[in-house]
């Protein structure tokens, strides 16, 4: 499943609630935070690291469900684009379970889009423009779409305190 909608809405907490349900099941489960995880894996590079980053990524890949978490989170590079890709092109070729979730929504990026510089600017950014679109089709292959809408929950809470 893909859960994409604005900050604040409640992907997080619907996709940790299905992966709550799926291990009190005792299927194996694996909560991800896509920032987190790219860290540590730039950090595995490091020679002083006393880790791979094969052994960084093994439970990703080997877990039976996995939630990653805030897709897109961090700014595109080639690096970025790549580990995505090595991540969900592993778990689809297993057949894996892929809880995602994302503040972009769906649409091709801008480059797709042919859209002149001064129309980008002002442009949201999308799920396109952040993972790319080869893995924006294969998420769209491997997941189902689940538009989250609604006021940010965070802004309501506080605004009660």
């Amino acid at each position: 499943m893909l859960f994409v909608g604005p900050s604040g809405v409640g992907k997080t907490h619907l996709a940790v609630a299905a992966l709550k349900c799926l291990a009190g099941k005792g299927i194996r489960c694996l909560f991800c935070d896509y920032r987190e995880l790219l860290k540590q894996i730039q950090n595995s590079y490091d020679p002083s690291v006393q880790t791979t980053e094969l052994e960084l990524l093994r439970p990703v890949f080997e877990t039976e469900v996995v939630l990653l978490d805030d897709l897109g989170a961090v700014k595109p590079s080639e690096w970025v684009w790549d580990t995505v890709s090595i991540i969900l092109n592993t778990r689809y070729n297993e057949k894996r379970t892929t809880l995602i979730t994302s503040n972009f929504l769906d649409g091709p990026s801008a480059a797709v889009e042919a859209m002149p510089a001064v129309r980008r600017v002002v442009r949201e950014e999308t799920l396109g423009d952040r993972i790319g679109e080869r893995m924006r089709s294969r998420l769209f292959e491997m997941c189902r779409l689940v538009v989250v809408n609604g006021r940010d929950y965070r802004q309501k809470f506080r605004a009660a305190q």
